[in-house]
């Protein structure tokens, strides 16, 4: 599944009720929330209601007044608004089930889900990209501090700098990483459109 951005006509449209932008936003958001309920619902009906009450909940935010001020950040929202109705599932089953006979384990989550894990993955491709088209001092010196982790003085040997001068050159090189990154993110934005 490919992940996808979101724009203000994109929202605009939702807004107004498009019948094919409504369609769209149900399938590709139906898709992430069924692989995100499958191992936390037992019955194919609840997965359903979970669903339907997040799509509801969903379109009625964006059509309220306040709305979504980041259409960037849609998909975010639908997934903070998944684990809510969620959350209310939980409850609501925790009320016709003791407590006792539930195992806690059930309800912990043991990794990341679905939306998070393709949020991620995109962002990583993003970040690796970007890092590919800084000059090569830059991505040098990006990937030895925050990728490697390396302390600072064996990154000051290698480049030949003190310590006070290696602060502005990560300084200029995270300058350069998001410049470079809007860059990107700009062209992905419009090319979608």
């Amino acid at each position: 599944m490919d992940f996808q951005t979101f724009d203000i006509a994109y929202v605009k449209r939702l807004r107004s009720g498009e019948k094919q932008t409504e369609a769209h936003f149900v399938q590709y958001f139906s898709e992430l929330i069924q692989l995100k309920l499958r191992s936390r619902l037992q019955s194919r009906q609840a997965i359903e209601d979970v669903q339907q009450e997040t799509f509801a909940r969903s379109l009625a935010l964006l059509r309220s007044e306040g709305g979504i001020r980041h259409a960037e950040r849609l998909g975010a929202v639908v997934n903070s608004i998944c684990n809510n109705v969620l959350f209310e599932q939980y409850r609501a089953g925790k009320r016709s089930e003791a407590l006792e006979d539930q195992p806690a384990e059930r309800f912990v989550e043991r990794g990341p889900d679905a939306l998070s894990r393709v949020i991620t993955d995109d962002t990583r491709r993003m970040v690796r990209r970007v890092l590919e088209s800084l000059p090569a001092r830059d991505r040098a010196i990006l990937q030895a501090v925050f990728l490697d982790e390396r302390d600072r003085g064996d990154i000051c040997r290698d480049l030949g700098v003190n310590r006070e001068y290696i602060r502005v050159l990560v300084h200029r090189a995270k300058q350069s990483f998001r410049e470079h990154y809007s860059r990107r993110l700009g062209k992905e934005l419009r090319n979608e459109r």
